[in-house]
């Protein structure tokens, strides 16, 4: 009996395959969107000038991280998580297809548009499925998402390297020594790989799912829920909200940087890095699965470290101190790129040789700890620290941070073209270290205002003790 409790339900399986198709889908099309943008039509893309590709491709990734709060508002009081997901599912394939079926620039408009509405379905129920599955007090939960989230980057670890063997590979077209790169079947084939996970999710799910995700849920009017809503916040609950705007404003920041990885960073890779291993090219949308390899290879350990840091006499280090050095680690990642720009400088015209492949992996490398160093403990860090009247709203708001940093990336982007890579990585690398440095110095006056050292009996707990 003791075995079988340990073991998931088979529904987290099905889900992991869904995320997994889903994330192929949308990790497939993100690495060759903005070569598709940028190259000429000769060569099989629609030659938008790299200012302009740089901010729509800023605007596409950034409204993926708002339109989930509509998606997620719309299936918990209309449709049900389930609905939703296979809505998501096929209007995201309905814009994958369209990119393939017409090269225009109002095909472009049409499918990113549907793209980013169908993300709002999917994005916020499919996680939500996951935490229904398990109780609220059951042990497994964390290890149940830890598998979920092992489905997000093997979807963005492959997707790259099988998109981007189509694209450059199996259907390029080479003549009078022009290739002409098959961009609209990598958009048809992470349509098919959206089609597939929903053909999957739709005929398992009544199997492994039961009714989990099939209703609407209906706002709950207890008592508690009646009481929390009417109960002022506490000075420490204050202080806690005005922590987490903080660190949601340097998050801004950190995102603004590290998205520069599908946009301006590829445009680089592609025009300025040699590419060739033993031969043969690289093609360049594989470069997008160096983040996820070594997500997957690192995530154990960064939480190994902090696992073994909690059991020292100082404890494991704040949240605060974590998210600085995730920032620093950030702008170490332009910094090793501006001595390949130094070599190469940011005319393509005028170059004479390319950079070595190490300095966009050694660049990968850093952003990827830095990640690991601050998105994970920053989405822990709210769920505790947020006020339960505002939970939810707070939970918006960090993810929201995302919005606007990836609006600002491709404005920061697009100025590589006027200024030149150099100029715009130098900043960029030396904002965030300065940034992380200035971050640093508040952790402990930040901790202060957390009030942990107040012994504060658990919210809602209190809540009704005042009550009674």
């Amino acid at each position: 009996m003791t075995k079988q409790t340990q073991k998931h339900p088979p529904g987290l399986y099905l889900l992991f395959m869904t995320e997994m198709w889903e994330r192929f889908s949308y990790y497939g099309m993100r690495a060759i969107l903005i070569l598709y943008l940028t190259k000429s039509l000769v060569s099989g893309g629609l030659g938008m000038n790299e200012g302009s590709a740089l901010m729509l491709y800023g605007f596409f990734t950034g409204a993926v991280y708002f339109t989930p709060l509509i998606g997620g508002f719309l299936a918990d009081r209309y449709l049900g998580q389930r609905l939703a997901i296979t809505i998501g599912g096929f209007t995201m394939a309905a814009g994958n297809f369209v990119l393939f079926a017409h090269q225009s620039f109002t095909a472009v408009y049409i499918g990113l548009g549907l793209l980013i509405i169908g993300n709002g379905f999917f994005k916020p129920n499919i996680s939500t499925i996951v935490g229904e599955l398990y109780g609220p007090t059951d042990k497994r939960r964390d290890a149940a998402f830890t598998i979920f989230y092992m489905g997000i980057n093997t979807g963005a670890f492959f997707a790259p390297l099988i998109i981007g063997a189509i694209t450059d590979k199996w259907f390029a077209v080479q003549a009078s020594g022009i290739i002409e790169y098959g961009y609209k079947y990598g958009f048809l084939a992470s349509a098919i790989g959206m089609i597939i996970g929903q053909i999957l999710f739709n005929m398992l799910g009544n199997r492994f799912l039961g009714n989990i995700g099939k209703k609407p849920v209906e706002k709950p009017q207890d008592s508690t829920t009646s009481i929390v809503e009417k109960q002022t916040l506490t000075k420490v609950e204050k202080n806690r909200t005005k922590v987490i705007f903080i660190l949601a404003a340097f998050v801004v920041f950190f995102w603004a940087g590290f998205e520069q990885a599908g946009g301006a960073l590829s445009i680089y890779t592609d025009k300025f890095i040699d590419r060739t291993l033993f031969g043969w090219e690289v093609p360049t949308s594989w470069f997008q699965s160096v983040n996820p390899l070594f997500i997957i290879l690192l995530a154990p350990l960064v939480s190994i470290l902090w696992t073994k840091l909690s059991n020292t006499k100082r404890g494991d280090l704040p949240v605060p101190t974590k998210m600085a050095f995730g920032m620093i680690m950030l702008g170490f990642g332009f910094i090793v790129l501006l001595f390949a720009i130094m070599q190469t400088g940011s005319d393509e015209s005028n170059i004479t040789a390319k950079a070595n492949i190490m300095f966009i992996i050694f660049t990968y490398l850093f952003h990827t700890i830095g990640e690991l160093f601050l998105s994970p403990v920053g989405l822990s860090f709210v769920s505790k620290y947020a006020p339960i009247k505002f939970a939810s709203l707070l939970m918006a708001v960090w993810m929201a941070s995302s919005f606007v940093a990836n609006i600002l990336a491709g404005q920061l982007g697009a100025f590589t073209e006027s200024m030149g890579y150099l100029e715009v990585f130098a900043v960029i690398g030396l904002a965030a270290i300065v940034l992380g440095l200035v971050l640093l110095s508040l952790s402990k006056k930040l901790v202060k205002m957390l009030g942990d050292d107040e012994k504060e009996p658990e919210q809602v707990e209190d809540v009704l003790l005042k009550a009674n």
